[in-house]
């Protein structure tokens, strides 16, 4: 199986480990994956002003690429930019005075009316592996680690562009189960961690993010799994300032859900990238003697 891949800025850097850990993981599964050429930033988020066409070039010029390049679907890691390139191509397929509008401002590249699907690992996984594959393939089953699958919001809003039901999602709840995870589902999986407002109004998304980390302790996860750079910022690497600021915060294990799917197929822990972790998180794994 072989299958074109946006990657996305942060992925370059910052979240190194989501990307690292995934391919190595579609290798595993034996999923020949294929970097866009040329691809550009997606725009990072997707503009809710109406008349704001000049945002959805980005993600159209990424689309574009992948038209080009024979392909008729994308993968993409990072929610954020599931989200913007989904909704984007959405408005192409179903806008057609702005997809007329956008087409004849990119006078030099290729017409483009949505006919690239794009999906996430998460969908990807469950409709064209399969669960059942995921588990044929695993080398070390998370059998003694409780779990609680983290959404936020861009995996699941607006409705359409959903990977499932946004009331009841269970698509990372079947993802988690299918790697041997004891899973554990909490009220917060679906609340926002504050996302931009970190730069705005710091405290008030240190406040969202510690109540979702405590709301998942207390209902007895040892570890948190997320899809997002950003939410992994809000939710990971602030925590140091959660517990030198909120009374009864705890340091609770941060992973890219990728991570734990590399960990269960028996990659090696060097190609995780842990050390764009907080160290807990690769302790509470070798506790668990995971890696």
């Amino acid at each position: 199986m072989k299958i074109s891949y946006y990657p996305g800025c942060t992925l370059k850097t910052k979240a190194a480990n989501l990307e690292h850990s995934a391919l190595a993981s579609l290798k595993a599964l034996g999923v020949e994956v294929e970097e866009l050429e040329r691809w550009n930033c997606c725009g990072a988020v997707y503009s809710l002003a109406d008349d704001d066409l000049i945002h959805l070039i980005a993600p159209v010029r990424d689309l574009i690429r992948v038209k080009e390049s024979g392909h008729d679907t994308v993968l993409t890691l990072c929610s954020m930019c599931y989200n913007t390139l989904a909704r984007a191509n959405r408005l192409m397929k179903e806008d057609e005075v702005k997809r007329g509008t956008i087409n004849d401002f990119m006078d030099e590249e290729p017409d483009y009316a949505g006919e690239v699907k794009v999906v996430h690992m998460l969908d990807f996984l469950r409709d064209e592996i399969g669960w059942d594959k995921v588990k044929a393939a695993l080398k070390k089953p998370l059998d003694d680690l409780a779990v609680a699958p983290y959404y936020g919001c861009t995996l699941l809003r607006p409705k359409e562009v959903a990977l499932d039901r946004p009331d009841r999602p269970s698509v990372f709840h079947e993802f988690l189960e299918a790697i041997g995870a004891k899973v554990v589902d909490f009220p917060s999986a679906t609340e926002c961690c504050g996302s931009y407002q970190v730069l705005g109004s710091p405290e008030v998304a240190l406040k969202l993010s510690h109540d979702i980390l405590s709301d998942a302790t207390t209902n007895g996860a040892e570890a948190l799994a997320l899809t997002c750079p950003l939410c992994d910022y809000n939710l990971g690497h602030r925590q140091e300032k959660m517990l030198s600021s909120i009374e009864d915060a705890t340091e609770v294990p941060i992973y890219y859900f990728t991570q734990l799917l590399a960990v269960a197929l028996g990659v090696p822990a060097d190609e995780d990238q842990f050390k764009l972790n907080r160290d807990v998180s690769l302790n509470l794994l070798k506790e668990k003697q995971l890696v």
